[in-house]
């Protein structure tokens, strides 16, 4: 039976953890979800105790605590279930399942039993669109698949207390859903093949090599990689450093968390080859909290090639190339899948982006020159490694080389991954995953372009449509205001709080769109909408405030009638009805006669 959360935890558990870290106060967020899962939460005499042993205020250690939703200040439940709130997993009747597993355990949403047994709350998409809906219980045991039976079976099991690990099997079950490989997704190549390539060449012929394949990040932005590591190599400083951005946050997306099953080494083995260019002896791996349960086979691969002479000391026989890999587990915060904000995060901070410049590859992790890339861009120079750089420029269009993988999910017979080379048209994408009267995709994410049936001709490339690589599908069943609304509410709960243009406007985005879906809206309310998005796009610190309207923006552009049949007026119509909020008044008063309403006064 699972223990309930006891109010701190022990000197000698603390200690262990503190030992294990090096006291290192850069190492703050490891701590505090290490801590966390010896006692279920974060009370404030262990943060105190924490700030003393890393000689760091306690109001220090409260703001670190207080920036991640994995992080709980207050008791949770012995059973933490967080249902995905992706628009997928609501497609596929999410809420309605939160809602019954909630009576049966007699329990409110973000609310703990008074038994302190469960808490049942929502989270942000986990990185199983594919195989929704889907839930996390404990931050750790990932369910797929969720259905009433299984809702009602889990709800038994927790009232009698039995551990996770010993529910059934299959719902734990994480199929890859690999539906249409290329180079990435096909048969992988030995370990150590493509480092080895790359040792023989040389770092200026392996930099030349990476800047003749053209190719560009894969996290969205596009940048050119091998110009990206350029910089960074020719930065001064005594020391370089790799990271691999594996916060897969972005709403819709799974592609990585299947790289990073199947693909592990081809990871690493790219992280080692830009080691080598850029001159790195440490790689970091910020893990997606999410995505805690690959925690242990990941660091199986990394023993495994520390075993082999992969990684360590002396790589490959050669003196001199020393580098190794630590992972760090996030703790749920989807700005951190920003750049600079992800190194706050590494070097135990909240998660705020930074101002740039100076820029990472010139000041990054604790000062030093740093190149983050994603999961998948490192394995893509893994291969560039392996087959030379004119090979992955052949793939492709010239702008966009190489192949990108899509996660594909929502209204399609066969969601899943889709690998295709750069250039390939949208329509051929809903074509090979059977997706029938489809009238909408998301590509990208909700920070993405929608795309409406009339732009399906277009084509996934940088010059194009770019992609971070989620690709949602729409049948015309679908509203998609309430997609855009589901957005806006991603967007307003993830934003950092950090500039008032984000932290107010995606408020804003939201209470206007309730207003319109509560039966209040006005096509001022829709001019209002306009000037916010052209508020956020220009005056936001970072680009999730740029991006939080995108959304918003390409669906009344392009599905204009689904806003327009919510206005009650083409002018200013008020969101609320200020005699309906006199009425605990009345009841109060005892009174309810003609003029206690203020419809009857004149």
């Amino acid at each position: 039976m699972p223990s309930l959360p006891t109010p701190a935890a022990s000197t000698a558990d603390l200690q262990s953890v503190l030992d294990r870290h090096g006291a290192d106060p850069h190492a703050l967020v490891q701590i505090l979800r290490e801590l966390q899962a010896l006692q279920g939460w974060l009370p404030r005499d262990s943060l105190g105790q924490v700030a003393a042993a890393l000689g760091l205020t306690l109001a220090q250690v409260e703001g670190v605590a207080g920036f991640y939703r994995f992080f709980h200040t207050r008791p949770v439940g012995a059973y933490r279930v967080l249902f995905s709130d992706n628009v997928t997993d609501r497609m596929l009747g999410s809420q309605a399942l939160m809602a019954d597993l909630c009576r049966r355990l007699g329990v409110s949403p973000g609310r703990v039993g008074d038994d302190g047994l469960v808490s049942v709350d929502r989270s942000s998409c986990t990185g199983l669109g594919d195989q929704g809906p889907a839930l996390l219980i404990n931050h750790h045991h990932v369910v797929t698949r969720l259905d009433a039976t299984r809702v009602a079976q889990m709800a038994g099991l927790i009232r009698t207390r039995v551990p996770v690990p010993q529910w059934p099997a299959e719902w734990f079950e994480v199929q890859d859903n690999i539906r249409r490989a290329d180079v990435l997704l096909g048969e992988a190549a030995v370990p150590g093949t493509a480092l080895a390539a790359a040792l023989a060449r040389g770092a200026d012929a392996m930099l030349a090599e990476v800047k003749r394949s053209n190719l560009r990040g894969r996290g969205g932005a596009g940048f050119a990689t091998g110009l990206k590591w350029e910089l960074c190599r020719n930065a001064s400083g005594a020391e370089h450093v790799v990271v691999c951005n594996a916060d897969e946050g972005e709403p819709g997306t799974f592609k990585d968390r299947v790289l990073l099953s199947r693909r592990a080494d081809a990871v690493f083995e790219g992280m080692t080859i830009a080691a080598h260019v850029i001159g790195a002896r440490r790689g970091l791996v910020y893990l997606r909290g999410e995505y805690r349960s690959l925690l242990e086979p990941l660091l199986a691969v990394l023993q495994r090639r520390r075993d082999t002479q992969l990684l360590g000391r002396a790589i490959l026989g050669r003196d001199g190339f020393d580098f190794d890999i630590a992972i760090h587990v996030g703790a749920g915060a989807y700005v951190c899948g920003e750049e600079s904000a992800l190194i706050e995060s590494l070097e135990g901070k909240r998660g705020t982006p930074r101002i740039r410049p100076p820029f990472p590859v010139e000041h990054g992790y604790l000062g030093h020159p740093t190149i983050v890339n994603n999961v998948e861009t490192f394995c893509a120079a893994t291969h560039v490694a392996l087959q030379g750089g004119a090979w992955w420029a052949g793939i492709g269009t010239p702008q966009s080389t190489g192949t990108k993988i899509h996660s594909v999910s929502g209204d399609c017979e066969r969601p899943g991954l889709y690998e295709y080379p750069f250039g390939t048209r949208i329509g051929r994408i809903l074509e090979d995953c059977g997706a029938q009267d489809t009238q909408a995709v998301q590509v990208g994410g909700p920070s993405g372009v929608c795309l409406s049936a009339f732009e399906f001709g277009r084509r996934i490339a940088f010059e194009d449509v770019p992609t971070a690589g989620a690709f949602m599908v729409f049948n015309r069943s679908r509203d998609m205001f309430e997609v855009a609304r589901g957005f806006a509410h991603f967007f307003a709960h993830e934003s950092c709080g950090f500039c008032t243009p984000c932290r107010v406007g995606t408020a804003l985005v939201v209470k206007r769109l309730d207003k319109l879906a509560d039966g209040h809206g006005s096509r001022h309310d829709i001019d209002v909408l306009f000037e916010l998005d052209k508020l956020m796009h220009t005056a936001t610190h970072c680009g999730l405030g740029g991006a939080a309207c995108n959304p918003l923006r390409d669906t009344i552009l392009k599905f204009r009638p689904a806003y327009e049949q919510r206005l009650k007026s083409l002018y200013f119509e008020p969101g609320f009805n200020l005699d309906a909020e006199l009425s605990i008044a009345r009841r109060m008063t005892g009174r309810d006669d003609a003029g206690a309403h203020l419809e009857n006064l004149t």
